[in-house]
């Protein structure tokens, strides 16, 4: 169900709430799809009977209709993939968090100067005694990780046989030391993948162009934290495969920071209509 608090701006919305509300944006009638989601948002008082919306959404749908900068994060862990992101608009900007087993994300007004505590927020990074490792680097191939997933995922439990199903399952795709026993920690100790990808209205050659950058990590607690060089973000669908490069780099927190700073666009990097 959706809802709201009112003191701090808050809403919880699922996607088919959002498109309840895009479409009475419009001025138009939901689908018979998004009826029952339209009498949910009516029970709660966000839309009226006569499909009115209330003022506390006029903030967040201002920002949906006309937004300035969108950035979609996904996490990928023990509990799947989550989606996170922020959407600023021309006055205002809102965080919006998801959480296990829940369709509805909660959407969070927050002063654009803060992006980056946000950001880093969303996909957890946090300060670690850097580990002490000759490897600062692992290159080999998407098959080769999928091999050593796939050995986790069905061993037999416990952590010594964990261990030796993952280092078996990754000598036998061919890996080799000293990116062998790394490589293996790095599985074993893994508290999530995440990317974050940022877009906006920029310019190309003087016109008006769709601009993206992304930044994709691995968390691997206390083994550290490493930035995925490849496959290069962002990865489209069918553009890789078992045979595509896999480029990771032992990144100190500090570092990770900085590139998420890199993400966000400056003044001159937005289109500017005439």
């Amino acid at each position: 169900m959706p809802s709201y608090d009112s003191s701090r701006m808050r809403l919880r919305l699922a996607d088919r709430h959002i498109a309840v509300l895009a479409t009475l944006l419009e001025g138009e009638t939901p689908s018979e799809e998004l009826w029952p989601s339209l009498v949910e948002m009516q029970q709660v008082g966000l839309v009226g009977q006569e499909g009115e919306l209330a003022p506390l959404l006029a903030p967040l749908l201002g920002a949906l209709a006309d937004p300035v900068l969108m950035v979609q994060v996904e996490v990928t862990g023990e509990h799947g993939t989550l989606h996170h992101g922020v959407i600023v608009g021309q006055d205002v900007a809102y965080v919006h968090d998801g959480w296990p087993g829940q369709e509805e994300s909660e959407y969070v007004p927050v002063e654009t100067n803060v992006l980056v505590w946000e950001l880093s927020r969303l996909v957890n990074l946090h300060s670690i005694d850097e580990p002490e490792s000759k490897v600062e680097r692992i290159e080999t191939t998407l098959g080769v990780l999928d091999a050593g997933f796939q050995a986790l995922e069905g061993s037999a439990g416990g952590d010594e046989a964990s261990e030796a199903a993952v280092r078996s399952a990754l000598t036998g795709a061919g890996l080799a030391e000293p990116q062998l026993t790394e490589l293996v920690a790095l599985i074993l100790a893994m508290n999530s993948m995440w990317r974050i990808t940022t877009a906006w209205n920029g310019e190309h050659e003087g016109e008006q162009a769709a601009m993206v950058r992304a930044l994709a990590a691995w968390d691997c607690g206390p083994h550290g934290s490493w930035v995925r060089e490849k496959p290069a973000e962002p990865v489209l669908d069918g553009q890789v495969g078992p045979d595509s490069e896999l480029v990771l780099v032992r990144t100190p927190s500090r570092a990770i920071w900085e590139k998420i700073t890199e993400l966000l666009p400056d003044k001159a990097d937005f289109y500017v209509r005439d």
